[in-house]
């Protein structure tokens, strides 16, 4: 049986001989913890926390503000310095709660933890959501609310996204060598909501050695299984992914739910091992350092809100003074204004390039050569999309199926005319977005 892929996608240099090898260590952080109110799609998060309040290792600093929402906790005991904008990794300044870590890491006392088996569906819901758990991958959906589909009955698939397509990245691959045994529980306590579904672990296939990990961590369940996927870009992305696992498509009017899937991260799945398992809330997280720029690259297991300039210093620093810092992957991530910010829920990596490639590149016209229609996913027409973006010509925009973009990048990433395809896609998307929304 070949590989499963889907049409269309790029080979970029991955860049993940700079850290794969570059097992997870522990780094403990140094100065004052900020935790962002929004880290999730959905309302921002209220404080319950005020300046001068005492907080102890796990305790609520910020419920969910609405029901798509996620609570946000501290991961460290000390004293609420207050309510600050601060920068977050995506460069917008946002309201965060500032707390002095008083480094006794005295942790509150946590719910008593009961089997697996003993838990009804709302009580394992309830330890999801109240653990802060959200899509770790970049996205930040509440993970409770992915869990809890209309009808639950229907779902047909759980696929752990073992793909980690980004470039660059590699802390999901260390996660599924160092942490097997707690990403399979986490796929248990997921398939345990769903009985008529089976779980797979979606892996590529430049990550044989994780595939073979989890064949063997999952040998005596029935109910899971190991895909293996053709590597290429996008192939971690959600639509994608599905598609290539069950051969089901789905649009933008469509939610995984509605083709009988669910889908989520590594990362996603220990947070909710830790959250279901251990009766722990979400504190902590593994990021990657990475880059040319990068003296040392490694992947860091950090606590919620220490500064990425600290994780920079336990990479060895800079070798150079880069011209791009990205929050994220090289393709769907975030150009970041300044290292001081905070790693957030979904704070997948930061990664240093002593060249702006980007900034550098000089855009011509269009030469109708039809690469950007040959690797999109989406099979859409991203030349044209563009085109109608510029015009701001919203209607034949949406008529075009512009709002099937899932922003991958990869029609820029081969355009010979350097065109910003994405951006110009993605701004008018948004636009299209939330103009439907409403009507």
């Amino acid at each position: 049986m070949g590989l499963l892929t889907f049409k269309g996608g790029i080979h970029p240099d991955d860049g993940k001989r700079f850290s794969k090898d570059q097992a997870i260590r522990t780094v403990m952080p140094k100065g004052d913890l900020v935790y962002p109110l929004s880290q999730h799609i959905g309302a921002p998060a209220n404080p319950v926390v005020k300046k001068g309040d005492h907080v102890l290792k796990g305790q609520v600093i910020a419920e969910a503000g609405g029901f798509v929402s996620a609570p946000v906790h501290a991961s460290v005991s000390g004293t609420v310095k207050g309510l600050e904008n601060r920068f977050n990794p995506v460069g917008s300044k946002v309201e965060c709660i500032v707390i002095e870590n008083d480094g006794k890491y005295e942790e509150t006392e946590y719910a008593p933890v009961k089997p697996l088996e003993d838990m009804s569906r709302d009580e394992i819901l309830a330890r999801i959501g109240d653990a802060g758990i959200v899509g770790m991958g970049g996205a930040g959906f509440p993970t409770k609310v992915k869990l809890s589909p209309k009808e639950p009955d229907k779902i047909e698939y759980i696929i752990a996204n073992c793909a980690e397509c980004e470039p660059y990245i590699t802390a999901d691959y260390r996660r599924m060598l160092e942490n097997t045994k707690e990403l399979v529980s986490g796929m248990k306590v997921i398939l345990s909501l769903f009985p008529n579904a089976k779980g797979y672990f979606a892996v590529e296939d430049n990550k044989k050695d994780c595939a073979e990990k989890i064949r063997e961590a999952i040998a005596d369940e029935p109910r899971m299984d190991v895909k293996l996927l053709m590597t290429k870009y996008p192939q971690g992305a959600e639509r994608q992914l599905i598609y290539a696992v069950t051969k089901r498509a789905i649009n933008s009017s469509m939610l995984p739910a509605d083709a009988g899937c669910i889908v989520d991260n590594v990362e996603t799945m220990i947070g909710i091992h830790t959250a279901v398992i251990e009766g722990k809330p979400l504190m902590e997280r593994v990021v990657t350092v990475s880059g040319e720029a990068v003296a040392s690259p490694g992947n860091f297991k950090v606590l919620l809100g220490t500064d990425h300039r600290e994780l920079i210093e336990e990479a060895g620093g800079f070798t150079e003074r880069p011209e791009k810092l990205i929050s994220g992957g090289p393709m769907m991530g975030f150009a970041m204004v300044t290292p001081e910010a905070p790693v957030t829920k979904t704070s997948s990596s930061i990664l240093a390039f002593k060249k702006d490639a980007v900034a550098a590149a000089r855009e011509t016209a269009c030469i109708n050569c039809g690469r950007c229609v040959e690797v999109c996913p989406s099979r859409i027409v991203p030349s044209r999309l563009a085109d109608l973006a510029q015009r701001h010509d919203e209607d034949a925009f949406v008529d075009m199926h512009g709002l099937e973009c899932v922003e991958c990048g990869s029609c820029s990433y081969v355009c010979p005319a350097k065109r910003p395809l994405k951006q110009a896609i993605g701004s008018m998307r948004k636009t299209a977005l939330a103009n439907k929304r409403k009507k």
